[in-house]
């Protein structure tokens, strides 16, 4: 049986959570940035065309505001769900690294962690201040939620910054799954172990 140290339960969860939704918010993302903006209003598409599922819609939209209402959404659970995670990481001590793991790499993983979750933090709160600023707010899955303010000028600042937060996001994402890839498969260390299973 292994004596390898765990994350909590509900730490666990969250790190899978909100690394599904993060990958999903970058798709969605990427995804509606190339829609027409001139697309005419429809009262069923395919759900991103991949001849799946149609979504259903009880009035007209063009499709762009569907998948743009739908990321802004989205985003305001994934900026609960990283509020709650910091909050959980605040107040439970993370498990001890393995002893084999040397100095510079327990200081380079506490600071791509801090910096992972800086980012995370800052992602949905700079699209949330973007649309905020945007002339249509923010629709809670077709509710009102926040509503836009119509100042182009701040908005292009905030886009300009929400997209150049996603680029190092992703980046740093993929040197993190790198990372844990080597731990798993090169080093063979419980490093990974500690956020794939709990005991």
């Amino acid at each position: 049986m292994s004596n390898t140290q765990r994350y909590t339960k509900v730490a666990i969860m969250l790190h899978w959570l909100i690394a599904l939704m993060i990958f999903g918010m970058f798709t969605v993302g990427w995804f509606m940035a190339d829609l027409p903006k001139d697309a005419p209003k429809v009262a069923s598409f395919d759900l991103f065309d991949l001849g799946i599922y149609m979504v259903q819609l009880s009035e007209a939209i063009s499709p762009r505001s569907y998948y743009f209402n739908l990321h802004k959404s989205f985003g305001v659970i994934v900026f609960a769900l990283v509020l709650f995670r910091i909050y959980w990481k605040v107040t439970h001590k993370a498990p001890a690294l393995p002893a084999s793991i040397v100095g510079w790499q327990r200081k380079a993983a506490s600071a791509s962690h801090h910096l992972l979750y800086m980012l995370m933090f800052l992602m949905p709160l700079s699209g949330l201040i973007m649309a905020t600023y945007s002339k249509y707010g923010v629709k809670l899955f077709g509710m009102d939620f926040i509503k836009g303010l119509d100042n182009e000028a701040i908005r292009s600042v905030f886009k300009e910054t929400h997209e150049t937060i996603a680029v190092i996001l992703i980046t740093l994402i993929g040197i993190h799954v790198l990372a844990a890839l080597k731990h798993k498969f090169v080093d063979k260390d419980e490093v990974m172990g500690r956020m794939t299973s709990c005991s």
